[in-house]
């Protein structure tokens, strides 16, 4: 997907006309343009497939369970258009294919690169997965920090959310392993 990089500097000189700065003062010139760039940066998820990052697998039948632990990623709420931040844990009950490891934290790049909800991203990347490799069971655990509960509103600094997307058979001491090893 093709941002207008031009509407969104128009419209950052409306904001910033709107809340009483000059947008031509010389700290000020050329941030039109800078957050722009920002968003066609924090969006680019959009034009990205996650179907193409685990198309490659390879035959493995041994392993019951492959975590991949603290995938660090940085998003944008799309209720306040604010950053937040965390890291993502996958676990997967295999199925006789498993995916080089650096897979999984590219399909948490596009899914975060896209206006999110947590909710929402851990569905989409256990979605994915699921669809994907065919795992028996996969599990996708998001603990991140919203700037828009701790820069504004309630200000509660340092407070996380955790959510949970389960996907087929993962078995519940597999739950627990992921959970109490964060």
């Amino acid at each position: 997907m093709k941002i207008d990089k031009k509407k969104i500097e128009s419209a950052v000189r409306t904001i910033l006309q709107a809340i009483g700065e000059d947008p031509d003062r010389e700290g000020l010139k050329e941030t039109p343009e800078r957050v722009a760039r920002m968003y066609e940066e924090l969006t680019a998820g959009y034009g990205e497939d996650g179907s193409a990052q685990l198309a490659k697998v390879f035959e493995e039948s041994g392993s019951e369970l492959v975590i991949e632990r603290d995938i660090a990623f940085s998003s944008m709420c799309e209720h306040h258009l604010m950053p937040f931040f965390g890291k993502v844990h996958i676990a997967y009950v295999p199925n006789g294919k498993v995916v080089g490891l650096s897979k999984l934290a590219r399909v948490v790049d596009i899914y975060a690169r896209r206006l999110q909800l947590q909710e929402r991203m851990g569905a989409q990347i256990a979605d994915e997965i699921f669809k994907d490799l065919k795992p028996k069971g996969v599990l996708v655990v998001i603990e991140a920090e919203h700037t828009c509960m701790t820069a504004r509103g309630v200000k509660k600094i340092g407070s996380k959310t955790v959510s949970f997307a389960k996907r087929g058979d993962f078995p519940e001491e597999y739950v627990a392993r992921v959970i109490s090893e964060r």
